[in-house]
């Protein structure tokens, strides 16, 4: 079985297992993911949803946040960890929207990339889930699956292991078969425990590397 064969049938097989599959960060305005996937640098996604609840309370729109003190951020967005960071990023984000692009998120990947804050992980989200644009979201659980897989050998960098899989996955796919990627390694293909192979629906064609 060939690398390509392998990778259309993992994203066949997850298909099936996590047919309703998508983005696990809560939002209803594209700035709000925006926000958000910054928030999740290191955090949990579950957390970020939780704490954004109020930041979105307080400051319900780009204007509003742009405006915002940066030490009054900070002081919502500081259970995610790494607050002064983020504030900070969140901040010059919101106000970059606001100055230069009258409050809406560009639909150019290298416009995203000059935001405060965006790397290629976020930019590649806010392509797939709100413009619905080929996107390929490399997270931890998607660079720790395709390894152990063997859709790519021993890549760790998101970028090459996403500069590979531009190679394997048919743009169509990338966004949605990331987020399956997501759902399969919270609740199967774990990283902090044995994976549990024994129910894993890709088990006969997993290379399982890593795995003893």
């Amino acid at each position: 079985m060939t690398k390509k064969q392998r990778t259309l049938e993992v994203i066949e097989r997850l298909k099936q297992e996590y047919p309703d599959a998508g983005c696990t960060l809560d939002y209803d305005e594209a700035w709000k993911l925006l926000v958000s996937v910054r928030l999740a640098a290191q955090c949990t996604d579950a957390r970020v949803n939780v704490v954004v609840e109020g930041l979105f309370e307080k400051y319900p729109s780009v204007n509003a946040l742009a405006d915002a003190d940066v030490d009054d951020i900070e002081a919502i967005v500081r259970p995610c960890g790494l607050g002064k960071s983020k504030a900070r990023d969140i901040s010059a984000c919101m106000k970059m929207l606001r100055d230069e692009y009258q409050g809406h998120i560009p639909k150019d990947f290298d416009a995203l990339l000059k935001l405060p804050g965006v790397g290629r992980k976020s930019a590649n989200l806010i392509m797939g889930d709100v413009f619905g644009k080929p996107a390929i979201v490399t997270d931890t659980h998607c660079i720790r699956i395709v390894n152990r897989i063997g859709l790519v050998d021993g890549i760790k960098e998101p970028k090459k292991v996403e500069m590979a899989l531009w190679k394997l996955v048919p743009p169509e796919e990338g966004s949605d078969f990331c987020h399956r990627l997501v759902y399969h390694g919270r609740e199967v293909c774990t990283a902090r425990t044995k994976p549990y192979c024994e129910k894993c629906c890709l088990q006969d064609i997993c290379k399982k590397v890593g795995v003893s």
